[in-house]
Order: C-alpha cells, then sequence, then structure tokens
C-alpha cells in the first residue's frame, strides 16, 4: 500500500482487520442468547406435534441449524424455543422476526422469495389428493361439480383455484385453517377431496384412527421445493443456514434424517410412512442450492 495516499491506505487496512458486521437476526440470537424456531402442529412428518412437543424431519435440521449458528457466534450455549405457527401466520412471524426459522413444509417459490429468504430444499413434493377409499375420484376433472378443500395460504390452495377457472370445472373451493380440519371435512363429506403435498397426505393419513378409509390419488398438480424460511434482511444468517444445510446434505446427514422419518416407524401411532427418496430430490442434492422453482 505504499503508494496509496496514506488516508486511503489507513483506511483499507481498517476493513481488512475489521469484522463484518452482523445482521439483525444474528445480532438478535447473540444478544437474547436464544433462537426462536417456528414449527407447524400437523404436517407431518416434517413438523407436528407429538406428546406436547414439536418433531419431525424439518424440526431435526432447523436443531443441527441452531448447533451451527452457536458454534458459529462463539457461544457456549444457545437456548432453542418453540413457536407454533399456522399456513396463514408463517411468512409475518419470520418477517416480523418473532422466530427466526419457520422448520416446516413451506414451498420455495419466487412469489415468496419477494419477502423471505430460503436455504437448500429438504424435500420436493407434489400436490395430489386425498378422498375418501370409497370415493371414485381419481384426478382433479373428478372433482367437477363437487367440494374440493385444501389449507389456507398453501400453494396447493392457489393452484387448483387457478386450474378451476382455466378448465371450468364448477368446483366448490373450500379453505381450511389447517391440514387436521382439512382433513376431518373429508372424513365428515364435508368435502370431497383435500388438495396438499402428496407427502402430508400420507402422512395425515397415516396419523388417522383407520388409516384404509382414506387414500390418495391423482397426478402430480405441482412440483415444488419445501424449504427452511427465514428472514431476507441478515445475508450472513442465511450464509450460516445454508453453509449448514450444504454440509448435511454432503455428509449425508440429512439423508439419514430423511430415513428416520420417511422410513421408520414414527410418533404417534409408530407407524413407517414408507416413502422412499424420490428422484427430484436426489437430483437437487447432488448439487445443493437455495433454488426453488417459479
Amino acid at each position: 500500500m505504499r503508494h496509496l495516499p496514506l488516508a486511503l491506505a489507513t483506511a483499507l487496512s481498517t476493513l481488512a482487520v475489521a469484522p463484518a458486521a452482523a445482521g439483525p437476526v444474528l445480532d438478535g440470537i447473540r444478544e437474547k442468547g436464544r433462537i426462536v424456531i417456528a414449527h407447524r402442529e400437523s404436517s407431518v412428518p416434517f413438523s407436528y406435534v407429538d406428546n406436547g412437543k414439536p418433531v419431525g424431519y424439518a424440526v431435526d435440521l432447523c436443531r443441527k441449524v441452531a448447533e451451527a449458528v452457536r458454534v458459529k457466534l462463539g457461544l457456549k450455549t444457545l437456548a432453542v424455543e418453540y413457536l407454533k405457527v399456522t399456513p396463514a401466520d408463517r411468512m409475518p412471524v419470520i418477517i416480523e422476526r418473532r422466530a427466526d426459522l419457520e422448520c416446516g413444509s413451506t414451498t420455495n417459490n419466487a412469489e415468496r422469495r419477494q419477502k423471505v429468504a430460503f436455504t437448500v430444499p429438504h424435500y420436493v413434493a407434489g400436490a395430489r389428493y386425498l378422498v375418501r377409499a370409497d370415493s371414485d375420484i381419481g384426478d382433479l376433472q373428478g372433482f367437477q361439480g363437487k367440494k374440493l378443500v385444501s389449507t389456507t395460504g398453501t400453494t396447493p390452495l392457489k393452484a387448483i383455484v387457478a386450474a378451476n377457472k382455466e378448465r371450468q370445472l364448477g368446483i366448490t373451493v373450500l379453505e381450511a385453517p389447517d391440514h387436521a380440519r382439512a382433513v376431518e371435512m373429508v372424513e365428515k363429506g364435508e368435502a370431497d377431496g383435500f388438495a396438499m403435498d402428496d407427502v402430508l397426505l400420507y402422512g395425515l393419513r397415516a396419523g388417522r384412527p383407520d388409516p384404509s378409509k382414506l387414500k390418495v390419488v391423482g397426478k402430480l398438480l405441482t412440483v415444488e421445493a419445501l424449504s427452511i424460511m427465514l428472514s431476507k434482511d441478515d445475508a450472513e444468517f442465511k450464509q450460516i443456514v445454508d453453509e449448514e444445510m450444504k454440509r448435511l446434505v454432503v455428509s449425508r446427514e440429512a439423508s439419514a434424517l430423511y430415513e428416520r422419518w420417511f422410513s421408520t416407524p414414527i410418533p404417534p401411532k409408530n407407524a413407517p410412512l414408507n416413502i422412499p427418496m424420490n428422484y427430484l430430490l436426489k437430483d437437487l442434492w447432488k448439487y445443493p442450492t437455495d433454488w426453488g422453482p417459479g
């Protein structure tokens, strides 16, 4: 730097040794000594409540991320707190920084990336339909003139509304506040089917008193990458989350967690879902990024 003006050389030297300023999320975590994980109530097997405690595939991934944040911040301990959210309030909770990570079954798409950030997807799903076992409905066309429910604030709801209008099917589209209520509506005959990510439908079906009374039908209406959601206002925090998710994928720790939640018995009924990893997720994990369709 001997050829630079003294003031400029001094400034550059200061920048070279000064630590990068943490963003608002990391500052808050460090100051409070805690990280808040938003979870769902009935998004089996990603994020749900069992015996009063949040459990699931996405919850386990978030616990790994929380530990990575603790190490990166150089904290001896970091308390983990949980906040239950619904499809309707999960984005406001992140935007308003009431939670640091949303660990559920949220779709990473362009519309949502205008307001929040996402990390490496942990699942690639597609929307199908849950119907009663005695139903003869096999696809979206079969709901013509009938009632089809989906959950408020979800991408499958938007997809069926758009398809219903485009194809002029005359479907009565209903909204439920959460997945559990939507399943009840199908069981009670209040709706003829429930449109949602197929993996969630299989999980919800497995958790019912008599799973044989329900079935999952239809071709994929959507293809959706499900990811942990976080604030878009803290690049350093996102970098920590992204790096840990990539490490989990490359080390195959994420694959082991997948096997735990999709191939072995899980609560509350201690029965396996028996859903092998699909080729879409396998391909995505070859070169893990925070990609999302749309």
